[in-house]
């Protein structure tokens, strides 16, 4: 079975301060690009069209993949190197595959749907579409970041009733 280390107090303190940092980040740059998306998209200015376009296209080349990969690096790391774990609630699980997910599209739909617009200098729908639902998404992970709903899984039962099975006291006969 594959194990980490425990990370220590400073250390996860670091990387827990690091990975909302970057998570609010991709939540604030979504938010950004849905504005510029809208723009793009519903101006009747060309003009003004190309320089929203233009401007996620910045946004797009220097700023999804870092901060994509942060978040789901930072993740990673946390829910390895604490009592959390990857599989063990199911609000970590679901927030994973959600970043994964997301982090995929960022860099493999998202990014050439805004290279496109960019030389086009005009956005179409699907750049109102991907940010929104990006958006609804990273609200949503926030969301079970704090609330933590749903238990464990299957594994974190397993692995719970392994514990407290190896604490009990062994009855005298």
């Amino acid at each position: 079975m594959f194990h980490v280390k425990p990370l220590k107090r400073p250390v996860r303190r670091g990387v827990l301060v690091a990975h909302v940092a970057v998570s609010v980040s991709w939540l604030g740059l979504t938010l950004g690009l849905l504005a510029l998306g809208l723009t793009a998209f519903l101006t009747e200015d060309a003009t003004t069209a190309q320089a929203a376009t233009r401007a996620m296209k910045v946004f797009g080349d220097w700023l999804v993949v870092p901060v994509a990969l942060g978040s789901l690096l930072s993740g990673l790391v946390l829910a390895l190197g604490t009592p959390w774990g990857l599989a063990r609630h199911r609000w970590v699980w679901t927030k994973f595959w959600l970043t994964l997910t997301t982090a995929g599209l960022s860099v493999f739909s998202l990014r050439p749907g805004i290279d496109e617009a960019a030389a086009r200098g005009a956005a179409d729908i699907d750049l109102v579409i991907a940010p929104s639902v990006a958006t609804a998404t990273y609200l949503f992970v926030t969301a079970i970041s704090v609330l933590k709903p749903w238990g464990p899984t299957r594994r974190g039962r397993r692995l719970r009733q392994a514990r407290e099975s190896a604490r009990q006291p062994v009855g005298l006969g």
